[in-house]
């Protein structure tokens, strides 16, 4: 494409989760795992900060200081997701209900679960990236893939992890588009360092308060429902892109659960 510089990509993510990995449930092991992304273009990347600023401004709190969303009340998560929600950005989910996959014992391994749920995760974001790059798009169409930090995690394995899906894509049912996501431009860093991180775990938070009961047996879905204006749609579809469920929606039933019921906002 003319004018687009070869090795800089076109596109900035940012990736946070919230949840556990762990299987022991009514053991302290959460029933979802919720993986989120939040997608920018980098010559307007730097609108996160102002975002950000924005919010922490409003709220009171110190410069600088990083806004996690668990840590927030109630009245102020809520303008925080509404100034998401007029932002310009889009916002990717994977929610994983561990106690419906099919023979649990192979996500038990180490990063095993993170890193599957990461897979289709980056499917949806290279597929948002590869349709929406503009002509005046500065960048080689790529994306820069940013994690939040996890202690202990290691993100070689992670890039290694990427490396064999591409080298074995033809053999396995891999859609990511790997002109768009390359394995050598995933980093991570501390949410301080990066007002994205702080966008995506509240994304991530967001949702998964809409799908985890609390320890009363209540779930949140004003914040999920409020995010519907930046959610990845394809086509009108926002299930299935923006809102990713695994096992598939059809085997959770979103419809029929009644604490799942929100789902239907994004699909009107």
């Amino acid at each position: 494409m003319a004018g687009a510089s070869v090795g800089t990509p076109s596109f900035v993510a940012y990736i946070d989760e919230s949840g556990d990995e762990g299987f022991r449930f009514g053991k302290g092991s959460s029933e979802w795992f919720v993986i989120s992304t939040v997608v920018t273009r980098r010559t307007t990347d730097l609108a996160t900060v102002k975002l950000v600023d924005d919010v922490r401004g409003q709220l009171g709190k110190p410069p600088r200081k990083p806004l996690h969303f668990r840590d927030l009340r109630h009245e102020h998560r809520v303008p925080l997701v509404e100034r998401i929600a007029r932002a310009d950005l889009r916002v990717m989910t994977v929610l994983t209900h561990k106690p419906s996959l099919r023979e649990p014992e192979t996500f038990r391994e180490r990063y095993r679960l993170y890193f599957y749920a990461t897979r289709y995760l980056l499917e949806r974001l290279s597929w948002y990236c590869r349709d929406n790059r503009l002509p005046h798009d500065a960048g080689d169409g790529s994306v820069e893939i940013i994690f939040s930090n996890r202690s202990g995690m290691s993100y070689e394995e992670m890039r290694d992890y990427f490396i064999r899906l591409r080298n074995n894509t033809e053999f396995s049912d891999v859609r990511i588009d790997w002109s768009v996501v390359r394995p050598q431009q995933i980093h991570s860093a501390t949410s301080g360092k990066y007002m994205g991180l702080q966008i995506a775990d509240a994304i991530a938070s967001s949702l998964y308060y809409a799908v985890e009961p609390s320890q009363y047996g209540y779930t949140e879905d004003r914040y999920a429902r409020t995010l519907k204006p930046v959610t990845y749609c394809r086509s009108g579809k926002c299930v299935g892109y923006g809102l990713k469920f695994w096992p598939s929606e059809s085997e959770l039933q979103t419809s029929a659960q009644p604490h799942l019921a929100w789902v239907g906002h994004f699909e009107k």
